[in-house]
C-alpha cells in the first residue's frame, strides 16, 4: 500500500487550551487552520488538533488516530478486505469534502485512511 501522506490527529476535551498548549508553551508552528481545527509542524510529521468529536468521551481523553493519506480510497477498502481485514466504517464522502474510511488496529487505535479530492482546499496552492 501506499501512503502519500500521514499525521497523528488528537480530539482533545479543551480546544482552545490544546490550541495554546502546542502552539504557545510548545511553540509549534501552525501549517493550517480550518473551521474548528489547527495543524502543527512536528519535525516530519504532523500533529492535527481536531475541535470536533471530543464530546464523545463524557470529558475524558478521546484516543489519537493515526490519519493517512492514499490516492484511491475506494481501491484501497477492497485490498484491505481481500487480505481480511475488517472495516470499521466504510469509505465515504464526508461533509468536510474528504472521502474517509476507518479501520482499527488489534489495541483498538483508529487508522483514518483519507482521499482528498481534486477540488479540496488541501489541494489548492494557498500561496500569494
Amino acid at each position: 500500500m501506499e501512503i502519500l501522506a500521514s499525521r497523528m490527529l488528537l480530539r482533545p476535551a479543551d480546544y482552545e487550551r490544546s490550541v495554546c498548549f502546542y502552539r504557545d508553551a510548545l511553540g509549534l508552528a501552525i501549517a493550517r487552520e480550518y473551521s474548528g481545527g489547527t495543524v502543527f509542524y512536528a519535525g516530519q510529521s504532523l500533529i492535527e488538533l481536531a475541535g470536533h468529536g471530543a464530546g464523545a468521551h463524557a470529558g475524558g481523553p478521546f484516543p489519537a488516530s493515526l490519519w493517512l493519506q492514499v490516492r484511491d480510497l475506494y481501491a484501497t477498502q477492497t485490498d484491505l478486505q481481500n487480505r481480511g481485514v475488517d472495516i470499521a466504517r466504510e469509505a465515504r464522502r464526508e461533509p468536510w469534502g474528504l472521502h474517509e474510511m476507518q479501520v482499527s488496529d488489534p489495541d483498538g487505535t483508529t487508522l483514518i485512511f483519507v482521499q482528498v479530492p481534486g477540488d479540496h482546499p488541501l489541494r489548492r496552492d494557498s500561496r500569494d
